[in-house]
């Protein structure tokens, strides 16, 4: 017998945030997520070796290679894409968190399951188009194939990668990013 899941719910791209540190920084920042991402990507690839038998060949599986991708409209006063930009410059291994914002963990308050990469930065583009915005396109090589566990994003960071409930009492930060 089968068993279907009914009405299940997809997850949107939005809820599917990065968080990004240069891990000599542990000590004095947090992760971080670039403003105005338009898309990120995680790809998983392992070869596999073939050895030809009297019985028919055999696959011998090698190891996981891990990317993280993201494109990001670039946002005035941004200094994360520069930090990124030189950490790859100077070899300076980078923290990538993956968050789901549409599954909360049960560890506490602004946590959400997810996973914890470490690795470099190997590409780097920044794209400016006469008509459009300027646009950053960036490649991580991960270390080893990450770790699944609770990753924390606090309502700021949540309000970068969406729009999050206000209520109508004045802030003290009524201005919007890059003002």
């Amino acid at each position: 017998m089968y068993q279907l899941q009914l009405f299940a719910e997809a997850v949107q791209g939005k809820k599917m945030v990065y968080l990004y540190r240069i891990q000599k920084d542990a000590a004095t920042a947090d992760g971080t997520i670039l403003a105005f991402t338009t898309e990120n990507g995680r790809s998983k690839s392992k070869d596999a070796d073939s050895t030809a038998t009297k019985d028919g060949s055999i696959r011998t599986p090698g190891t996981a290679e891990v990317e993280i991708t993201a494109t990001s409209i670039l946002a005035k006063g941004d200094r994360m894409i520069d930090k990124l930009e030189d950490a790859m410059d100077h070899d300076d291994l980078i923290e990538v968190w993956e968050a789901n914002l549409s599954e909360p963990a049960d560890s506490g308050e602004n946590k959400f399951k997810g996973m914890y990469f470490q690795g470099y930065l190997t590409e780097f583009e920044k794209t400016s188009s006469a008509e459009d915005y300027v646009e950053c396109s960036l490649t991580f090589g991960i270390n080893g194939s990450g770790k699944r566990g609770d990753v924390t994003v606090t309502v700021e960071q949540q309000e970068i990668a969406d729009y999050v409930f206000a209520d109508t009492k004045k802030t003290e930060n009524a201005g919007g990013i890059g003002e």
